[in-house]
């Protein structure tokens, strides 16, 4: 028994996951893989047959497409495998990486600042993928044949590459509707819920983010960041589960549904209307499921709609309002 607890304490203690996706995925990742590098090396030598500029038409592909290549096929749902992280990552990194050579050229130094660099500004871009790294790096040790491209090296490999195994990742994963890419193409059934009063509480959209906020780290997922995220967000459900009060013209609430059901609302007008049958609130939904869309309905709608109010953040995100608000 002993043994068996080490070995599983030793097992979370390197992160080594249980892989749960049947031999199927398996080879379809892999294929996928070895089709993205493909394209990668038909897509350029095909816009450039005969080299880039001074370049010998040795200078193919970045070495970086390889770890794009697993991210695509691999884990095509991922945050760190969108377009935006794979066109943002690979071009921001590129250009931090050719800046670095330029201002410090011929320094010990000079390498380890451009990654550095590359991953600042990939977290402040909201672009982050760990194949910019090597991205950045190549650029500052990538030898004559890149130095000599300066900041052309952002077009050619870089843009050529990232546009041919993206192109691949689409189309490859069509084929597949579990794995559509990107992300937001994929729909997936979900369940209906257990009837609310069988809960002691219901995990809402806003309790995700204020949870993913909480824990203060960038989430693509393990098991027991998952696990700790659930009670984080578990916590946050505890706070407030009843229905506003009052509905208020201008502000903002929310359906408090999951996924692709999530909702918030904003009143446009809420005037008090003594009869009931006429006391009409006027809406539009400004994120979540039938987003931009205008609406009307009875103020008792629209409070046994709404979960709780909530106000906008910097980031995007949508926060819970409590009585501490």
């Amino acid at each position: 028994m002993r043994v068996k607890h080490a070995l599983h304490e030793l097992r979370l203690l390197f992160g080594i996951e249980r892989n749960t996706t049947n031999h199927g995925e398996k080879f379809i990742s892999a294929l996928g893989a070895c089709l993205g590098i493909l394209a990668v090396y038909w897509g350029t030598r095909w816009s450039f047959p005969d080299g880039f500029m001074h370049t010998a038409g040795t200078l193919i592909m970045v070495t970086s497409m390889g770890a794009t290549a697993v991210l695509l096929f691999a884990v095509p749902q991922g945050a760190l495998s969108q377009p935006w992280a794979v066109i943002g990552g690979h071009m921001l990194s590129a250009f931090v990486g050719v800046s670095c050579h330029q201002l410090f050229p011929d320094q010990t130094w000079t390498a380890a600042l451009a990654v550095g660099l590359a991953v600042g500004v990939m977290h402040y871009s909201r672009c982050m993928h760990p194949p910019g790294g090597a991205t950045a790096l190549a650029a500052v040790i990538g030898g004559a044949e890149i130095y000599r491209l300066e900041y052309w090296y952002l077009v050619f490999p870089i843009l050529i590459n990232v546009v041919s195994i993206m192109v691949m990742a689409i189309v490859f994963n069509a084929f597949f509707s579990w794995r559509r890419y990107p992300a937001h193409l994929v729909r997936r059934k979900i369940s209906k819920p257990a009837v609310a009063s069988e809960r002691q509480f219901e995990l809402t959209q806003e309790d995700f983010s204020a949870a993913m906020e909480q824990l203060n780290s960038y989430v693509d997922i393990t098991s027991e960041n998952l696990t700790q995220l659930l009670e984080l967000a578990k916590q946050h459900a505890e706070k407030n589960i009843t229905h506003p009060e009052q509905i208020i013209a201008g502000h903002f609430y929310s359906n408090g549904k999951l996924g692709n059901l999530w909702s918030v609302r904003q009143v446009v007008d809420a005037a008090d209307n003594a009869i009931a049958s006429k006391d009409q609130v006027i809406y539009k939904v400004v994120a979540g499921d039938g987003g931009y869309a205008t609406g009307i309905c009875l103020r008792s709608e629209f409070q046994r709609w709404a979960r709780y109010e909530v106000k906008p953040q910097a980031n995007g995100h949508w926060k819970k309002l409590t009585d501490e608000d």
